[in-house]
């Protein structure tokens, strides 16, 4: 496998163009499922493969479990701000460092699982019950300098938490 398949095992993020309601209720029920098939890859993961990385000079399967916990924690909260408050500016987060901590590189990856399970349950519901205007409230992302809308935010993180999986299972095929 090269290297930038290794990257990017499910291709580079690509926001839609156009949003049918399909496509939402599709982005959703993956999104319903990620924690059970992390779960399900991280439980056969050997002690050995719990330290791997799908690349050089990438993160460990321990370090990936646990910054999806953290992300994906972070989405939840976003988009509960940008549901509750008018284009709020949402705090961003430094995830190298992050996934150095030693929080981040201890073994025990149960409770950022239970995080991701929960996060998950939190943030499904919330965007199963959007209504469209809801779907068309943003937040500021200091960062990119710039409004993110719902409909980019669950394109995002429907992404992302796919994207590690994909790391997960390289590391889990080695």
């Amino acid at each position: 496998m090269d290297l930038e398949a290794r990257k990017y095992p499910i291709g580079k993020m690509k926001i839609p163009s156009e949003y049918s309601d399909e496509i939402i209720r599709v982005m959703i029920r993956d999104m319903q499922k990620l924690p059970h098939d992390v779960v399900a890859v991280a439980e056969k993961l050997t002690k050995k493969q719990l330290h791997m990385s799908y690349r050089d000079g990438g993160w460990s399967a321990i370090q990936i479990i646990h910054h999806l916990a953290d992300a994906h924690i972070h989405a939840y909260i976003r988009l509960k701000l940008a549901l509750t408050e008018n284009n709020p500016i949402v705090k961003t987060f430094d995830e190298d460092l992050w996934a150095i901590n030693a929080e981040a590189t201890t073994e025990n990856i149960k409770p950022s699982l239970m995080m991701l399970e929960a996060a998950h349950d939190r943030m499904c519901n919330t965007f199963s019950a959007m209504t469209v205007e809801e779907f068309n409230r943003t937040y500021f992302h200091p960062d990119s300098q710039r409004n993110v809308d719902m409909l980019e935010h669950l394109s995002k993180f429907h992404w992302h938490g796919r994207h590690h999986l994909g790391h997960l299972r390289i590391i889990s095929a080695q």
